[in-house]
C-alpha cells in the first residue's frame, strides 16, 4: 500500500506520464505493475507495524512521490515559460490555445515548443529513466524514511527555491534570442516612426514582428534539440540532488 500511494503520487504530477492523453487506467495499471515489481524485491524485507502512525507513513508516501515528480515537471514548465516570454514579444499574447495534453491554456510558442519537447524526451527514452529513477528511489528514500524531519529543517524547501529559480532562468535564457530580436525590431520601428511619420507603425510593426519571430524560430528549430537535451539532463541531476539530500542526512 505504501509503495502504491508513492508510484500513484508520482504519476499524478510527473511529465509525460500526467497528461490526460494518458488513460486514467492505464496509469493505475502501470502503478500497480511497478509497485508489485518494487514489493517483490524491495517491500519483502521491510516490516510495516499497522498502528496509528501507518496514516502518517502514507501521508509521507504520497509527499515523497509528488516531491518527485514536481521536481521533473518543473524543467518542463521551461520551454512553457519561455514560449510565454516569445509570445508576449511577438503579438500572439493573447491567442493562447488549450493544450490537449495538460487541459489548460497555454502560449502557442509555448505550446509548440512542448510538443516537441516530448518527442525529444520519449526519443531519448527519458520516460524509462524516470521510472528507474522511481524505482531506485526506494534505495534512496526507504520507507522508514525522515521527510517530515528534512521539510521541517527546510533543506527540500532551499532545493526547491533554488531549483525553481534555476528553471525561471533557464526560461529566459531559452527565450533570449527572439525577445532581444523583437526589442531590436521595436526600437527600428520606432526610429522609422521619427524619421518617416507617414507610416503607420502599429500596421506595419504587427506582421513585421511575426515575420521575424518565425524566421528566427526557423534558424534556431535545428538547435532546439541539443537545448531541450540538455534541460533533461539537468532535470535528471536535479533529481539526483534531491536524492542526496534526503539520503545523506538521513544516514547522519
Amino acid at each position: 500500500m505504501l509503495i502504491f500511494c508513492r508510484i500513484t503520487a508520482f504519476f499524478v504530477v510527473a511529465p509525460v506520464f500526467s497528461t490526460r492523453t494518458v488513460p486514467t487506467n492505464f496509469k493505475i495499471g502501470l502503478s500497480f505493475m511497478v509497485a508489485l515489481l518494487v514489493f517483490l524485491s524491495y517491500g519483502l524485507k521491510q516490516t510495516i507495524v499497522p498502528d496509528a502512525t501507518y496514516v502518517l507513513a502514507i501521508i509521507r508516501e504520497i509527499l515523497a512521490g509528488l516531491l518527485l515528480g514536481y521536481t521533473a515537471y518543473l524543467f518542463f514548465t521551461i520551454i512553457q515559460t519561455a514560449g510565454a516570454f516569445i509570445d508576449l514579444q511577438m503579438g500572439f499574447g493573447m491567442a493562447n490555445v488549450i493544450d490537449p495534453m495538460t487541459g489548460v491554456s497555454t502560449p502557442l510558442m509555448g505550446n509548440f515548443k512542448f510538443m516537441i519537447a516530448t518527442l525529444v524526451f520519449l526519443s531519448m527514452n527519458g520516460h524509462h529513466y524516470m521510472l528507474t529513477a522511481l524505482i531506485k528511489s526506494y534505495e534512496w528514500i526507504p520507507i522508514s524514511n525522515e521527510l517530515f524531519v528534512r521539510i521541517h529543517n527546510g533543506s527540500i524547501s532551499t532545493f526547491l527555491v533554488r531549483t525553481f529559480a534555476d528553471t525561471f532562468m533557464l526560461a529566459l535564457q531559452l527565450s533570449a534570442p527572439l525577445v532581444v530580436a523583437m526589442f531590436l525590431v521595436d526600437a527600428g520601428l520606432g526610429f522609422l516612426a521619427k524619421t518617416a511619420p507617414q507610416y503607420n507603425v502599429f500596421v506595419i510593426g504587427v506582421p513585421l514582428k511575426i515575420l521575424v519571430g518565425f524566421f528566427l524560430l526557423l534558424v534556431m528549430m535545428p538547435g532546439l534539440v541539443s537545448l531541450f537535451e540538455n534541460i533533461f539532463s539537468l532535470m535528471f541531476d536535479a533529481v539526483e540532488e534531491l536524492f542526496g539530500i534526503v539520503q545523506t542526512q538521513t544516514v547522519q
